[in-house]
Formats: structure tokens, sequence, C-alpha cells
């Protein structure tokens, strides 16, 4: 997968990926427009959203529905070096939901993704090109 990453003014960047365009944008407190999320919110986003696939699918398989489920995440940081020091996934389901399924509906959204690639992260390969348009 290719992604291309511009720069269409301000305090903006964003990606284009497919069909797809994620545009970012920083806070007006540190002159951006306020117009998107910050490109880590949206990261810390696809934690949240990433275990939510795993919960529909569950949902989904056993035909249970879904309204009323949410899922609330809430981070901890380390106030001296700004970094997230933990996430917590809170999966709220209604009166209606089967308590066999609530070890299970947890298990599922352990399996996101994006948390195994925090667990197991990728190597970095950064470089530069001059004279590319």
């Amino acid at each position: 997968m290719e992604m291309v990453i511009d720069f269409p003014g301000g305090k903006r960047v964003d990606a284009h990926f497919g069909p797809y365009d994620l545009k970012t944008d920083q806070p007006q407190q540190v002159g951006g427009e306020g117009s998107a999320p910050t490109p880590f919110a949206t990261f810390l986003a696809s934690i949240g959203t990433c275990a939510g696939i795993y919960v529909l699918g569950f949902c989904q398989q056993r035909g249970i529905p879904t309204d009323g489920i949410k899922i609330v995440q809430r981070m901890e940081g380390d106030r001296v070096t700004g970094m997230t020091t933990k996430v917590y996934l809170d999966i709220q389901l209604p009166p209606t939901f089967p308590e066999k399924y609530k070890d299970a509906v947890i298990r599922s959204a352990d399996q996101c993704a994006v948390k195994k690639h925090l667990a197991h992260p990728p190597e970095f390969a950064i470089s530069a090109t001059i004279g590319a348009a």
C-alpha cells in the first residue's frame, strides 16, 4: 500500500490512499485552524475503531444486535514526556447483551490489528529525495 502525504496549507497535513483522503490539522492554539483531528488523535482513534471492527464482526457472526454497544476509550499519559502510557477500552454493552458472550467480546476486541502492531512495531526507514515532484 502506498500513501501520499501532502501539505495543503497552514498546519494541515493530509494523506491520500486509494479513493480516500484523510485530513489532519493542528488546534488553533498552536497555529492551526482546528479543521480536522491532529495526526496523533487520528492514530489514537484507530485503536478504538479497530477494536470496534472486531466487536462488530463478533456480534454480526452471532446475530447479536449492536444497538446500544459502544466503546469508550481513555488514555493516560506521562506529563513529562507527553507519551501515552496506557489505553483503556471499555466495551459498554446494553442489558440485552448475552452474558455468556461478555468475555468472548473482550477477547475479540483484543485481536485488533492496530494493537498487535503496537505490541510488535514495524521498522521505519525514512529517506528524502531532492528533485522529485
